[in-house]
C-alpha cells in the first residue's frame, strides 16, 4: 500500500509519495534496474518535482510489475515495449510464439552441449553410431592407440566431406577387419609403421596386401569417392606422411595393382 510521506520527503499534491526506492523495493527489482528500464524506454520516466524528487504513482507500479513478469518469463527487452500494452489476444499469441522461440533455442543448446560432451570426450566432430562402435573394437583387436586416433581423424574428414559415399566406404573396410586374415594385415600395416623403409617385411607386407586387395575385388575396383575428389589424396599424403615404411608400402602396392 502506498504510505503518506514520511516527514521531510517531497509529497504529491494529495499527500502520497512512492520514490524511486520505495517502487523498485514493492515490485522486487533493484534501482538500477528501473533505471535501464527508463534508459530503454519501457518504463515513461516521471519529470521532478521542485525538489528533485520522481514521483510515481500506481500506474507506474503497474507497469513495472508488467515489465518485470515479461523480463523473468523470457521475453527480450526489445518486444516488452509493445506487449505490456497489448490486447490480451495479442498477447497471449506473442507469448506463444516466443515460447516456440525459446523450445527452438532449448534444442539448440542441447545440441551445442552434446556437442561440448563429445568433444570433451575427445571427440572432435560426431560420427554414426557404428563408426564409433567399429573404433571401439579396433583397440580390443590389438591395435595402436596411434592407429585409432588415425582412423578417427580420418573418417571424420570423409564423413564430413562426403556424408553420401562414406557410409559405403567404411561398410568395406569394416567387412575387411571382420575377417581374421584380412584383420592380420592391417594389424601388421599398423605395426609397420616403425619399420625402415627399406626394411624386407615392408616388401612382403606390400605384396600380401596387394595379393588380398586383388582376391577381394578382382577385376572391379574396390569402392571409392568421386574421381575429382582430392579427399583421397590427401587421405593417403596424410598417411604416408606419419611413416617412411607406409609410404613406400603406398608405392610397392600401387605398383603391383597398376594405379
Amino acid at each position: 500500500m502506498v504510505r503518506p510521506c514520511p516527514r521531510g520527503k517531497v509529497k504529491w499534491d494529495d499527500g502520497q509519495v512512492i520514490t524511486i526506492g520505495q517502487l523498485a523495493r514493492y515490485v522486487g527489482v533493484s534501482i538500477k534496474t528501473v533505471r535501464v528500464y527508463h534508459d530503454k524506454g519501457l518504463l515513461p520516466e516521471p519529470a521532478r518535482d521542485a525538489s528533485g524528487y520522481r514521483r510515481y504513482g500506481a500506474n507506474d507500479a503497474i507497469d513495472l510489475i508488467k515489465i518485470r513478469t515479461l523480463a523473468e518469463a523470457g521475453v527480450p527487452l526489445a518486444r516488452i515495449r509493445e506487449l505490456k500494452s497489448a490486447p490480451d489476444e495479442e498477447l497471449q499469441r506473442a507469448l506463444r510464439e516466443i515460447d516456440d522461440e525459446l523450445t527452438a533455442r532449448i534444442r539448440g543448446l542441447r545440441a551445442t552441449q552434446g556437442r561440448l560432451r563429445r568433444l570433451a570426450a575427445g571427440r572432435l566432430a560426431s560420427l554414426p553410431a557404428e563408426v564409433g562402435t567399429h573404433l571401439e573394437r579396433l583397440a580390443r583387436w590389438g591395435f595402436t592407440p596411434r592407429w585409432v586416433d588415425l582412423q578417427r581423424d580420418l573418417w571424420i574428414l570423409v564423413f564430413a566431406t562426403h556424408p553420401d559415399q562414406a557410409i559405403t566406404l567404411f561398410r568395406d573396410q569394416s567387412e575387411i577387419l571382420a575377417d581374421p586374415a584380412l584383420r592380420r594385415l592391417f594389424l601388421d600395416y599398423d605395426r609397420a609403421h616403425d619399420l625402415d623403409a627399406d626394411d624386407p617385411r615392408v616388401d612382403d607386407l606390400a605384396r600380401r596386401i596387394a595379393q588380398a586387395t586383388r582376391e577381394r575385388y578382382g577385376p572391379d575396383a574396390p569402392p571409392e569417392l568421386d574421381a575429382a575428389s582430392e579427399i583421397p589424396i590427401l587421405i593417403q599424403g596424410t598417411v604416408n606422411a606419419s611413416s617412411p615404411a607406409w609410404r613406400r608400402i603406398d608405392t610397392l602396392i600401387r605398383a603391383q595393382l597398376n594405379v
